[in-house]
């Protein structure tokens, strides 16, 4: 595997303690799997002393790179901007926080060689809560579903890809973004092997409930315009419950010479109407926040000081 060019992009938030062992770890692998590499650490709004780290370590190895946002835009925003960055024919995104062992690189290397753009390292065992791998799972079915690669359902933040994709989205811009779903802009030739997912060497992770259901929410209504059919679908079969309900109320009418009693039946058939009509004003609204957030072109990212920037052969 020496023939491997390898750049390694590892966003980092408030992850100054775990930075070293990172370092030493990766010191360790790429020179036995790649005959050219660079490890490139975006700082993406960290609180804690990790830009200090970040300067230190690519003191000390010229095949470290670091990049410092303004501020935090978020992981994939900070991939992206590693990504635009990287040198070398092959890119690697991986968590800072170990849970993604970098021992375990060679086996998404190896599929990568079977002839696949991009390969997905899934866990053997998530090592989070019920209510969040449930969550989890649900999103990342979704995303597969968007992607257009059905047989997808591992993804993770631990993938291995060929640097020419990024060309499906050199020009992208917007505050909003998956970097999944701009790699489904390249290529479908996407795979997953099993890898090791270990706990979390220091601290705790970022990402909780909300930040999930938020990105759960952008798959479905930033790059998917499913959510509209959906409201389209509950808008017509309402329209026919309420077109038989009309029927039945003239025929018990003229059958019967009477009404249907009841103010609870009314009250239910009005809520139900509601309920349907705020379901589709939802999901408008959402759109409609996507295009505002669009039109005002805030930057992707804004990079505010570097270091580093050595490659090791």
């Amino acid at each position: 595997m020496h023939n491997f060019s390898i750049s390694i992009v590892i966003p980092v938030y408030n992850s100054s303690r775990i930075l070293p062992e990172l370092a030493e770890r990766l010191r360790r692998v790429l020179p036995e799997i790649a005959g050219k590499f660079e490890v490139i650490l975006v700082n993406d709004g960290s609180h804690d002393e990790s830009w200090q780290e970040i300067s230190r370590l690519s003191e000390k190895y010229d095949w470290i790179k670091g990049i410092c946002l303004m501020r935090n835009y978020g992981q994939h925003n900070a991939l992206l901007c590693g990504i635009r960055a990287a040198d070398n024919e092959i890119i690697v995104t991986m968590d800072d926080d170990l849970q993604h062992p970098p021992e375990e690189i060679p086996k998404l290397l190896a599929k990568l060689e079977e002839g696949f753009d991009v390969v997905y390292g899934k866990p053997k065992k998530e090592r989070h809560g019920i209510l969040r791998d449930i969550l989890s799972i649900s999103t990342k079915k979704s995303l597969a579903l968007v992607m257009g690669v059905s047989d997808v359902s591992h993804i993770s933040a631990f993938r291995v890809f060929k640097t020419y994709l990024r060309k499906g989205f050199t020009d992208y811009q917007s505050p909003h973004l998956l970097l999944d779903v701009l790699l489904s802009w390249s290529t479908t030739r996407f795979s997953s092997v099993n890898v090791e997912h270990d706990k979390r060497y220091s601290g705790k992770s970022n990402y909780n409930f909300q930040r999930l259901y938020n990105q759960a929410l952008l798959i479905l209504t930033g790059y998917s315009t499913s959510p509209l059919r959906l409201a389209s679908c509950v808008g017509f079969m309402f329209a026919f419950f309420g077109l038989f309900i009309l029927i039945y109320a003239l025929g018990i009418y003229f059958l019967y010479g009477g009404i249907i009693p009841g103010f609870t039946f009314l009250a239910s058939l009005i809520a139900i109407f509601s309920g349907a009509q705020m379901f589709a004003l939802g999901l408008i609204g959402e759109y409609l926040g996507r295009i505002f957030n669009r039109s005002m072109e805030r930057p992707t990212y804004v990079v505010g000081s570097t270091c580093g920037g050595g490659s090791k052969n």
